[in-house]
């Protein structure tokens, strides 16, 4: 890891420790799951960024930011809670690399709505196998939660990481060029 990918992976994990701590990452409804959330974000960002090792670092500190905060008994199971996180910045990374040289924007877009994604059913399927959750129950809270959360945060994505990229175009180096590295 570079020294810019261990900046930009603390910072975003700062982010995220932040949205835990105070709970602004977690917005509470009045479904089975208690809360949506936006602590997601950080570990897409990373992933798309900086690639899928900072993607990994962010989602695994989202993970245990949710095990530590947890006020539902399944969020108290490392396997719901931290597990599944883990995969959320890997998979918006791949989607966004496979993507990246048909058009930007949607590889960012659709990296950030698979990244969400892969959070809502990872663990709502862990969820499920632990026997938190009867799959009706999943599938209910996957349509009622998981797709605001996936507009949200390809709104959020996508306005992060264009700025960043604007902020980066009078530097010599460019994000892009930093993931292939």
């Amino acid at each position: 890891m570079t020294v810019r990918k261990i900046v930009i992976a603390g910072v975003l994990g700062a982010i995220a420790i932040l949205l835990g701590v105070t709970r602004l990452g977690y917005i509470p409804v009045p479904t089975a799951a208690g809360n949506a959330t936006i602590m997601h974000i950080p570990a897409i960002i990373g992933g798309v960024l900086q690639g899928w090792g900072v993607g990994l670092i962010v989602g695994l500190i989202f993970g245990v930011s949710s095990f530590l905060n947890a006020t539902l008994p399944m969020f108290k199971d490392p396997f719901v809670a931290i597990l599944p996180r883990l995969f959320i910045g890997v998979v918006a990374f791949l989607v966004y690399v496979g993507l990246r040289k048909k058009n930007e924007y949607f590889a960012i877009g659709s990296a950030a709505f698979l990244g969400t994604l892969t959070n809502t059913g990872l663990v709502l399927t862990m969820a499920v196998v632990r026997n938190y959750l009867t799959a009706p129950v999943a599938w209910s809270i996957a349509l009622t939660n998981g797709i605001p959360e996936a507009i949200v945060g390809v709104i959020v994505t996508l306005a992060v990481v264009m700025a960043w990229k604007q902020i980066g175009k009078g530097r010599k180096s460019k994000i892009s060029d930093d993931i292939d590295a």
